[in-house]
């Protein structure tokens, strides 16, 4: 259990930490800086199989096209969650995406109800309401919907339900998504590169190296992750992963200066009293379940 929590509690610091990366890379395009964490992430996966000679799996998914739409409509969805993250990082609208995955918990109730017809409890229906408030008052005070965090915790939300009733684990499923991605943005980095454009021709050593740290720094949180889910419960996953949209807010407001009037801080208390909401009734569901079953 303690070693799950670490587990875990790593690979949400290291989310949370994104945006400093990010912004090592705001000179490159948002497009070609996922097109690359594309490429690299997919030859670090490669690398990691080939040791363990884990390759089995991959010429049964080629042959059952049902899987493979499924993994090719996460990995767009995949691909639309980083490209949005990184766009909305470099362009100083750090708050807007840790609201996204602020929300995320909350849509994540929501599609449970719509697709694998989950009744959520009372709680997590009031959960889900306060957030909504949150999102409302956000979208009246800024005069627009707040589409960043909308997107990305709506790409991440339907992404994380395919990867639930999915056929692959973590390695072997995102593996695949970079696999089906990895044509495209192999053909865009070698046209810019034929064309005397990109970070490959016209970088520094620097734009480079912080290119190629993508794979590892995508690949090993969510190997974390997956190894930190096996071993704890989803109430104590639920408290962790607010670990992560936390640290971008405080990275958005301290480090890089976004604006955070009391206004604003009105629609973020909104959703955070919701998930508050959220994980203390999670948490006494599954205290109470765990009295009855130890009652009998």
């Amino acid at each position: 259990m303690q070693t799950g929590v670490l587990y875990a509690a790593l690979a949400y610091l290291a989310w949370g930490l994104f945006p400093l990366y990010f912004k090592q890379l705001s000179a490159i395009p948002a497009l070609e800086v996922v097109m690359h964490r594309t490429v690299w992430c997919m030859v670090l996966l490669l690398a990691v199989l080939a040791v363990r000679r884990q390759w089995a799996w991959l010429g049964a998914v080629w042959r059952t096209p049902r899987v493979m739409g499924a993994f090719a409509l996460s990995a767009v969805l995949l691909g639309v969650n980083w490209l949005v993250y990184v766009w909305a990082v470099q362009n100083g609208h750090v708050l807007d995406a840790s609201l996204g995955y602020f929300i995320l918990p909350l849509v994540n109730v929501g599609l449970g109800f719509v697709f694998l017809r989950e009744r959520p409890r009372p709680g997590q229906w009031l959960a889900v309401a306060v957030a909504a408030a949150g999102v409302l008052w956000l979208a009246l005070l800024s005069g627009h919907v707040p589409w960043v965090a909308l997107v990305l915790a709506i790409t991440f939300g339907f992404y994380g339900l395919l990867r639930k009733v999915g056929a692959l684990g973590a390695l072997e499923g995102l593996t695949l998504e970079t696999l089906v991605l990895a044509p495209l943005a192999g053909c865009m980095l070698g046209w810019w590169a034929w064309h005397g454009q990109g970070a490959l021709v016209q970088g520094s050593a620097a734009d480079v190296g912080w290119l190629l740290l993508a794979g590892p720094l995508t690949a090993v949180p969510l190997l974390l992750f997956a190894a930190g889910a096996r071993r704890v419960s989803m109430a104590t996953m639920g408290i962790l992963q607010y670990i992560s949209p936390s640290l971008q807010l405080l990275i958005g407001v301290w480090l890089y200066g976004e604006p955070f009037a009391s206004a604003r801080a009105v629609g973020f208390c909104l959703i955070w009293a919701a998930l508050v909401v959220y994980s203390l009734e999670g948490w006494w569901f599954s205290r109470q379940g765990t009295a009855r079953v130890a009652a009998q």
